[in-house]
């Protein structure tokens, strides 16, 4: 009887050592143009908003109340494969008819084909937008992605009859909900499909929801139509202390006590036509309204790990490639510097086993995209393949008091990558700016303040206390009493900026608020 016992306890210990030892799985769910306003556990959520199974990611995990992962798809998506900054994403770029675009995999490698190499099996599921070669094979060993670059005429189809490569083989038109479809094919792989189960895995989720032009899936159409909708203070000019572009944004007018929707401009293949004459609630209702299937899909997901038995050694992430603005600063897009149309959700749960020390924790200092990368290195218990920009958040989900080290920074540069980016174009250069004019700039948060200097020559710089003004109405830059908080910023954007090796750090346009 001894004997079968220390056989039985010797074979019980193996088993914890062996789990203790085991490199946790990955999941990364990532969402396209998500707000913080549309996840319930969100202080600026409103208050109809029903997302109840990211709430409770939320709840097991550690929440980031300000997160700036990007903002815009292609730029998001290259700094989550690389761990770069968009100006250290050497040989990306835009060509040919949008959304065209190419790298060159050997000066420009993703570090999925890292953890290939490091025992992992790595997946991707939906949305591809960087560059026409998706990696499969090099970077991913089962993929299923609608390649929006390289079917640039299927490139509107974000919610209906997508071109889908399936491990790199020639497109298939695929019918369905694609938000349905994406979470199908996730569980299918969750619980086995395509891998070997003695392997960890990492998947990327990529969601195409809820991007122009807000599709909700027809069981959804609707379910907010009676809701009241709380509109922003500054949806109409002049927008005092603001840029120049911002003073002058005017995608709202009003009519009848309410703005309406103007006709600005045709935004082509992104498939967010203006439609004149339509109430900015009426978009809003419609845009949460496509939310409620990616909340339905992290539910279906999440309960596929737990009846897989994958749960306690799965890391869980979700987040969003950037926000969106409806109404606030007079925007109806991203890109923009501000929280509502760059800031997104970022929920990390990590591995079930390991969560309680932390669980519904709320970090409230600013977090970057670049981030992400090197703490799936570090979760992974892997060495950095190269030096990336961001910082291992893995002390902010193991330690209750930890706080961050560094300031959070965001660059926009427009469609423009790694050395490409050493001449930031004149003024007069369409190459300057992006979405609905927005320059090139710099934003930096740390602390209570976020920093932002727009790259034309004579423009204001921005500064803004996050905890006094969290809707970034009231520009401090132009308050003398700021002055010297400004400057600090100053230095520590321009500090940051030689620390990632930003090509351009030395070609910076001198600012109004330069004295």
């Amino acid at each position: 009887m001894n004997q079968v016992f220390l056989l039985f306890l010797l074979f019980f210990l193996c088993q914890v050592l062996y789990a203790v030892g085991k490199k946790p799985n990955i999941l990364f769910i990532y969402t396209d143009d998500q707000s913080t306003r549309t996840v319930g556990c969100y202080e600026d959520a409103f208050d109809f908003v029903e997302t109840p199974h990211i709430d409770a990611l939320a709840a097991s995990g550690v929440r980031f109340a300000r997160a700036y992962i990007g903002s815009w798809c292609m730029p998001s998506r290259a700094t989550m494969l690389t761990g770069h900054h968009q100006h250290g994403v050497e040989s990306m770029r835009m060509d040919g008819k949008y959304p065209g675009s190419l790298y060159d995999p050997e000066k420009c490698p993703f570090w999925p084909a890292v953890f290939r190499k490091h025992g992992y099996v790595t997946a991707q599921i939906g949305k591809w937008h960087t560059g026409v070669d998706g990696g499969f094979g090099r970077d991913w060993d089962y993929q299923i992605i609608w390649n929006r670059p390289k079917y640039v005429d299927n490139s509107p189809n974000y919610y209906h009859d997508q071109l889908t490569e399936f491990n790199g083989g020639k497109p298939q038109l695929v019918k369905g909900y694609t938000t349905d479809n994406y979470t199908k094919w996730a569980v299918e792989f969750i619980k086995g499909k395509g891998r070997d189960d003695v392997k960890p895995w990492y998947l990327w989720l990529c969601y195409g929801a809820v991007h122009g032009p807000f599709t909700p899936a027809e069981r959804h159409k609707g379910k907010y139509r009676k809701v009241n909708v709380p509109l922003p203070e500054d949806v109409y000019p002049p927008r005092p202390g603001k840029p120049a572009y911002v003073r002058k944004m005017e995608h709202w007018q009003p009519k009848n006590g309410e703005p309406v929707e103007k006709k600005v401009r045709d935004l082509g293949p992104v498939a967010m036509r203006d439609i004149p004459g339509r109430p900015l609630r009426d978009w809003i209702k419609q845009y949460h309204e496509g939310v409620m299937a990616i909340d339905e899909g992290v539910g279906q997901v999440l309960k596929a790990l737990k009846e897989s038995g994958q749960d306690e050694n799965t890391l869980i992430v979700f987040t969003s490639d950037q926000g969106f603005g409806w109404g606030q600063h007079g925007f109806k897009s991203k890109v923009g510097p501000y929280h509502a149309t760059v800031g997104a959700p970022l929920i990390i749960r990590p591995p079930a086993a390991k969560a309680a020390k932390t669980a519904g924790r709320v970090v409230k200092e600013p977090v970057s995209g670049v981030d992400l990368p090197p703490t799936f290195f570090s979760q992974a218990g892997l060495p950095l393949p190269w030096e990336m920009h961001g910082e291992d958040l893995s002390p902010l989900l193991e330690i209750p008091e930890a706080k961050r080290l560094s300031p959070a920074m965001l660059v926009h540069t427009a469609k423009t990558y790694g050395s490409a980016t050493s001449i930031i174009p004149n003024v007069n250069d369409p190459k300057l700016y992006h979405g609905p004019g927005v320059p090139w700039y710099v934003m930096l948060a740390g602390g209570r303040f976020k920093y932002v200097r727009n790259l034309i020559e004579g423009e204001t710089e921005e500064l803004y206390d996050l905890e006094q003004d969290p809707q970034e109405l009231k520009n401090l830059a132009l308050i003398g009493d700021f002055k010297k908080t400004l400057d600090q910023y100053r230095q520590m954007a321009i500090k940051e900026l030689k620390r990632t090796k930003a090509p351009f750090v030395g070609n910076l346009p001198r600012p109004s608020t330069l004295r």
